[in-house]
C-alpha cells in the first residue's frame, strides 16, 4: 500500500529497481529493447541496468520491433525470461502478429507445452501534447485477446511489486507504465505517484484491486493515470459533503471482479473513469459486469467517463478537453449523487 514516508522514488526507478533486483535474483531474466543500455531508456525505466548488468543481459536492439519482440518470444519458449520494452504502446501494430498470433496464442496451441514468460512494458498516455500516434493508452485491445494478463500501475510502489510479479509469471504480461507518473523531469508528472518504496524485493498478486480512498455514496472505479485525478476529485468532493469510494484496479487481466461488486453493494454508484477510449474497452467491460452482477445494488444508472472517439489531438487545449480531467469526473459525480 502507498505511504508518503521514509524512502521515496519515482515510478521510473521503481520500474528500474523491481527489474534489477529480478535480474540479480535469476540469471535467465534479460531486457532489450530501443535505447534500454546506456541511455537507461528515453522514460528511465531501465536506468543503471546496462552499468550493473552489461551488455550481454541489457541490450539495444534495432529500430524493429516485430524483430525484437519475436525475438523475446523464441526467447523464452528456450527457457529465458525476457522484459521487452516498445517505447509507446502506439508502435504495436508493427509487431501485432507477434503479440496477438504468437505470444498470446503458443502456450494454448501447444497444449501447454510452450512458455512464454515475457513482460511486454510500454509507455502509454498523453497530456503532453505528443498527438494522436504517441498518446494513446490501448490496453483494452490486449486484456481483448485470451492468453495476455494486463497490468496498469498507478504509482511507484505498485509499479514495483506490480514488476516483480510479472517477471515471476510464467505467462506473458503485458505491462503498461503511464508517462505522467514516471517523474520525468522534461514532462508533466504527477506528485502522487511518488511514494515509498521499500529497498528489499516484494510482489502484489494479480487480480487484487485497491481500494485507495474510502466511500459510501459513489464509487469511481478506474486505473493507471485517472487514480490520481480519482483521489483529487474525492478530496474536493469531501468539502461538499460527498464521500468518494475510488477503487484502482491494478490489473484488467486477471481483473478483480469481487471488489467490483462490493464497493457497488456499499455505495449504490458507480462512475468508472478511463482515459482509453469510449466505445468497446475497459469503461464497457466494467459496466456490463457491474450490471450482471450488482444490478439490484444500484440506486442510479452507471456513468463512464473516458476518452472520446477521436485521435487524441495535438492541441494542448483539445488535448485536455478529450482527456478526463478532475473537474469532468466531478461534474459526472455531482450528476449521480443529486
Amino acid at each position: 500500500m502507498p505511504t508518503t514516508t521514509a524512502r521515496k522514488l519515482t515510478m521510473a526507478r521503481a520500474i528500474s529497481e523491481a527489474i534489477g533486483q529480478e535480474m540479480a535474483r535469476d540469471p535467465r531474466v534479460l531486457i532489450w529493447g530501443e535505447d534500454v543500455g546506456v541511455y537507461g531508456g528515453i522514460f528511465g525505466a531501465t536506468q543503471g541496468l546496462y552499468q550493473q548488468f552489461g551488455g550481454d543481459r541489457v541490450m539495444d536492439t534495432p529500430i524493429s520491433e516485430s524483430a525484437f519482440i519475436g525475438a523475446a518470444i523464441g526467447a523464452s519458449a528456450e527457457g529465458l525470461r525476457p522484459v521487452v520494452e516498445l517505447m509507446f504502446v502506439d508502435f504495436f501494430g508493427v509487431a501485432m502478429d507477434q503479440i496477438y498470433n504468437h505470444l498470446a496464442k503458443n502456450h494454448y496451441m501447444s497444449g501447454g507445452s510452450v512458455r512464454h514468460p515475457v513482460v511486454l512494458m510500454t509507455a502509454i498516455g498523453g497530456g503532453y501534447s505528443d498527438a494522436a500516434q504517441h498518446s494513446q493508452t490501448l490496453y483494452s485491445l490486449f486484456a481483448h485477446v485470451p492468453g495476455l494478463k494486463v497490468v496498469v500501475p498507478s504509482n511507484a510502489y505498485d509499479a514495483k511489486g506490480l514488476m516483480v510479479s510479472a517477471i515471476r509469471d510464467d505467462n506473458p504480461v503485458m505491462y503498461f507504465f503511464h508517462k505522467g507518473l514516471l517523474g520525468l523531469g522534461w514532462m508533466p508528472s504527477d506528485d502522487w505517484a511518488e511514494v515509498h518504496v521499500p529497498e528489499e524485493s516484494y510482489h502484489i498478486p494479480f487480480g487484487q484491486a485497491h481500494v485507495v480512498g474510502d466511500g459510501r455514496d459513489l464509487s469511481i472505479i478506474t486505473i493507471g493515470a485517472m487514480v490520481p485525478k480519482a483521489m483529487k476529485a474525492r478530496e474536493l468532493l469531501q468539502h461538499e459533503g460527498i464521500a468518494v469510494e475510488v477503487v484502482d484496479l491494478r490489473t484488467l487481466v486477471p481483473l478483480d471482479r469481487n471488489t467490483l461488486v462490493d464497493t457497488v453493494k456499499k455505495t449504490h454508484r458507480a462512475l468508472i473513469v478511463d482515459e482509453d477510449y469510449r466505445s468497446f474497452g475497459m469503461s464497457g467491460e466494467i459496466a456490463a459486469i457491474l450490471a450482471e452482477e450488482a444490478l439490484d445494488y444500484l440506486e442510479a444508472p452507471i456513468r463512464r467517463l473516458a476518452l472520446p472517439d477521436i485521435p487524441i489531438p495535438y492541441s494542448r487545449v483539445l488535448e485536455h478537453a478529450a482527456i478526463p480531467s478532475v473537474n469532468a469526473i466531478m461534474q459526472a459525480a455531482h450528476a449521480m449523487v443529486e
